[in-house]
């Protein structure tokens, strides 16, 4: 399986931590939450794009709200094939990062 860059691995974890609430804005929030960085709205669609395109998210259109004028929110959900990305990311991380010496940054 090719893994999933960093910041699809962010986003694709937002989406999947938010559930029935996954959309633009709230995804934005989540990674912003967890990761402690700005990031811009193009900085999530585009992996929210990728991940779509491969299969690992999809979309569903909500009802319209009038406080967005009548508009229609996109919401997210991970897929089965998503749920497995992020499975087989969590394993590679925990290998990777297993027997890992000591960075030195602990405080005295």
């Amino acid at each position: 399986m090719k893994l999933l860059s960093r910041s699809e691995e962010i986003v694709l974890l937002a989406i999947h931590k938010l559930q029935q609430d996954a959309y633009g804005v709230k995804i934005r929030e989540q990674v912003i939450k967890d990761t402690g960085v700005q990031w811009t709205i193009g900085a999530i669609y585009a992996p929210m794009h990728r991940l779509e395109k491969k299969g690992m998210v999809i979309t569903i259109e909500g009802e319209p709200v009038p406080e967005r004028g009548g508009r229609r929110k996109i919401f997210y959900q991970v897929t089965k094939e998503g749920r497995n990305a992020l499975a087989e990311i969590s394993r590679v991380t925990e290998s990777i990062w297993q027997d890992v010496p000591s960075l030195g940054l602990e405080e005295n």
